[in-house]
């Protein structure tokens, strides 16, 4: 298990988030389905550039986005695709990371420590994913022309190409896994569903309340202004009438209370105290600190529990200390399950305006949306500690805190 910080310790350089955006989320299928996602990556760098004239793009040191796939249209590298595709000049380098679910998350701590380290003084770090577009694979036959039938696998989300080497009880399907926690703790259906009719409502307040304003922006040619998947008008009953999707008999995970397929694409602009003054702006927060760990596979949702308990314990603060959380909703027996760890939490700081239950989760995307989310928060307050907190597939947690 190791832990990452964003700010080390002997003269470590502060690094601001100077700017956040976003794509609204559409839905697997939908709006934004139509969308190359080296184009959804594109337009959030594009945007924040553009939102930041007296920036001169040529001072930007380097663009880091996360990306969870990789297997199509992303073309491997899509952080360079987007420099590239945003006319930004070709001095401008690009690097992509992946750690599935926490990959924009991922990007975003390791633009801060370049910067921290002072190998950086301003850099681009988000995230994107279009699972609409995610491609089949197939894999290459032992031999050529090969009699019988091939297979193809989907890489839109979960295990492919397993290796035949894992322990069954890890691989199991990520919905199953939603299922171990909810049998873990007792989170039974009802608790499930209300809170995924919570994040629906919360989501749709959020909106119609002008909070997403300062951080959306839509993606010209595509008629979709705010987040795809938002059911304002749904209810406990509604949720109630749907089916488990993992287990047919006694299941409690459904599509209600699960994360939908998503697309959409999520930036920040980070700089140190100069490259600040490049921007001429006053930044929305401060990267603090962060931490990963690992954990049971199959339990991959109660991974951000103790990344959270590290990453406070790194930066000084407690549970108590938090004035935004923002935790990704993969699954409402998930995220329960985490809260159910963390006692000393006040729920009404933790995704106040809705989660990925209701916004999407386009999992490249998700956790630099997250900590976008979080910088926003904490600058409308005007002071605070905050923190964004991903589960990941495979078992991993990864947590970052902004101060302001």
């Amino acid at each position: 298990m190791t832990e990452q910080g964003a700010r080390g310790a002997g003269g470590a350089r502060d690094v601001y988030v100077v700017d956040a955006v976003r794509t609204p989320v559409g839905r697997y299928g939908g709006a934004l389905s139509g969308v190359r996602p080296d184009d959804l990556a594109a337009h959030v760098v594009r945007a924040l550039v553009e939102r930041t004239p007296r920036l001169d793009p040529a001072r930007i040191d380097d663009v880091v986005f996360g990306d969870a796939n990789g297997a199509g249209e992303d073309n491997r590298n899509v952080a360079r695709m987007a420099v590239l595709l945003a006319g930004l000049p070709v001095t401008v380098p690009g690097v992509t990371v992946n750690r599935l679910c926490g990959s924009g998350l991922e990007a975003v701590i390791q633009a801060a420590r370049s910067i921290a380290l002072g190998d950086a003084q301003v850099v681009l770090a988000g995230g994107v994913e279009s699972m609409s577009r995610a491609p089949y694979v197939l894999p290459k036959p032992e031999r050529a022309f090969p009699a019988g039938h091939q297979e193809l696998f989907s890489s839109t989300l979960g295990w492919r190409m397993t290796n035949p080497g894992m322990a069954p009880e890890w691989t199991v399907a990520l919905g199953e896994g939603a299922e171990l926690i909810a049998d873990k703790y007792g989170i039974d259906r009802a608790a499930q569903d209300a809170f995924a009719l919570a994040s629906h409502r919360k989501a749709a307040r959020a909106w119609e309340a002008g909070a997403y304003e300062a951080e959306v922006v839509p993606v010209p040619g595509v008629d979709l202004a705010r987040d795809e998947s938002i059911r304002a008008t749904t209810t406990a009953e509604a949720l109630g009438r749907l089916r488990p999707a993992f287990r047919p008999e006694g299941g409690t995970v459904t599509a209600g209370n699960a994360s939908p397929l998503s697309d959409g694409a999520a930036a920040l602009l980070l700089a140190d105290e100069r490259g600040l003054r490049a921007t001429g702006r006053d930044p929305l927060a401060r990267i603090g600190v962060s931490a990963v760990t690992g954990i049971e596979p199959q339990l991959f949702g109660l991974g951000p529990v103790e990344a959270v308990r590290r990453a406070l314990h790194k930066a000084g603060r407690g549970l108590g200390d938090l004035a935004v959380v923002e935790l990704n909703e993969a699954f409402a027996a998930q995220a329960l399950g985490c809260l159910a760890q963390w006692p000393g939490l006040d729920s009404e700081v933790v995704n106040p305006r809705g989660g990925a239950i209701a916004l999407g989760h386009p999992l490249g995307a998700s956790g630099a949306r997250l900590a976008g989310a979080v910088a926003h928060q904490l600058a409308a307050r005007g002071r605070g500690t905050g923190l964004a907190a991903l589960c990941i597939g495979v078992g991993q947690g990864l947590a970052l805190t902004l101060e302001r």
